[in-house]
């Protein structure tokens, strides 16, 4: 790419990164839940970094840590970039907060140039993404997108403490959340850099590829209750198996969503009651997670499994009771930031690798705000959400190079123009 961040520069990244990992709860893996005390930690230590590199920061009500560098007019509309700072339980180091870090690099990189663009840029430090602590996610982006419900205030976490409490604790004032949103007249658009948590890249020997949508989810419990006898004098043909009907109904799911294109369907947990070796089971809980890049195949995946549940219960002699705990719809990120992206792998004779994300991003909730759009970065092994998430220093640096090719040819365009078929 013709703009090309050093060397040291993706070293530094790097270091820095393995400098976030040791702010942890847990001395044997990564785990920084939101307002914790390696929270603050986190924030305070990313937001030294981003007045070296000329920002002016804030922490604001829900505890984001923000970074504004001024554009050539002050209080110029800003181009936000940002990710995630919290963590899953025993998380690796590079989810979110490579995005962090890298957002902070390429305002460096500007600021020790003397550079200024025609609007300014914000670099957020999210302060919940994952949801870990509340179980409910996009926390910080939603607030500033203004979507933020006061409900979750509510929310109580393992140890029974209140988010409103939490936030008291932090030194935060619940009913200030509302200053945390942002108006859409200040915003341009949000640019979001993040590991891709998948083997696409690796699969294609890339280091880079842009996101053309985040996938839509839906998130049920499913309960089939049968009758529990003991293993040995039931004859099989006499069982009501509740076990053995969540095992067809697991085939089930996963066979509607392998025939449609980019949709994932996952049976990740089950619980098997009463749970004894010389019992036949009478009652199973398990959980689907449905995915897809567009809604329409999502409800289209349900639509098809319900009546197949419904057989493979009746058929067993089950009853079958089915609840809905998630749904979130599919972005599409602008593509007219997606062809900015594209333009700047161009640039460099790389091929553009579109693909989209079956994981959830701060991109999906700040939609709701603004124009999105994102970069993935390669990743070893497609692993992440786990200690052993890696990137390489060339795939960092690939990464900041091209997110700095992004901002410094920014330009606000026409919104109508459409992405070609991949």
């Amino acid at each position: 790419m013709n703009i090309s961040v050093s060397r040291s520069t993706s070293a530094a990244i790097l270091s820095r990164l393995d400098t976030l990992a040791h702010l942890s709860e847990s001395d044997d893996g990564l785990t920084r839940q939101y307002l914790s005390v390696e929270h603050r930690e986190a924030n305070e230590l990313v937001g030294s970094w981003m007045r070296e590199a000329g920002m002016r920061v804030h922490q604001d009500a829900i505890g984001n840590i923000i970074g504004r560098y001024e554009g050539e007019h002050e209080g110029a509309p800003a181009l936000l970039i940002g990710s995630h700072l919290d963590t899953v339980v025993m998380a690796g180091k590079y989810d979110g907060m490579l995005g962090v870090v890298t957002a902070i690099q390429c305002v460096q990189d500007l600021h020790n140039r003397g550079i200024q663009m025609p609007f300014a840029i914000e670099v957020i430090g999210f302060a919940d993404e994952e949801g870990v602590r509340f179980q409910s996610t996009y926390l910080g982006s939603r607030a500033v997108a203004g979507t933020f419900r006061k409900e979750l205030l509510e929310a109580r976490d393992a140890n029974g403490m209140t988010m409103a409490d939490a936030l008291r604790a932090f030194g935060l004032d619940p009913n200030q959340i509302n200053t945390a949103a942002k108006r859409s007249e200040d915003v341009i658009a949000y640019l979001e850099l993040h590991i891709e948590q998948g083997p696409v890249l690796e699969s294609k020997d890339e280091p880079v590829g842009v996101v053309t949508a985040i996938a839509g989810a839906t998130r049920r419990l499913v309960t089939l209750s049968g009758v529990a006898g003991h293993a040995g004098t039931v004859p099989m043909d006499h069982r009501q198996d509740a076990l053995l009907a969540a095992a067809e109904c697991s085939l089930a799911v996963e066979k509607v969503a392998a025939k449609r294109t980019h949709c994932v369907a996952t049976v990740g947990r089950m619980e098997v009651s009463p749970g004894a070796t010389n019992v036949i089971p009478g009652s199973v809980t398990f959980s689907i997670d449905i995915r897809a890049d567009e809604d329409v195949k999502r409800t289209e995946a349900l639509a098809e499994l319900d009546p197949w549940l419904t057989k493979i219960a009746e058929s067993r002699g089950c009853t079958l009771n089915v609840e809905t705990v998630h749904e979130a719809n599919s972005v599409t990120c602008a593509p007219w930031i997606v062809r900015q992206i594209e333009n700047a792998i161009s640039t460099d004779k790389s091929r553009v690798v579109r693909l989209p994300s079956g994981a959830g991003h701060d991109a999906a909730a700040m939609a709701d705000l603004t124009d999105v759009g994102m970069i993935f970065v390669r990743c070893a092994g497609g692993i992440s959400h786990n200690p052993d998430e890696t990137i390489t220093e060339a795939d960092a640096g690939t990464g900041a190079d091209l997110l700095l090719q992004v901002i410094e040819n920014f330009r606000v365009e026409d919104h109508s123009c459409s992405i070609e078929s991949t």
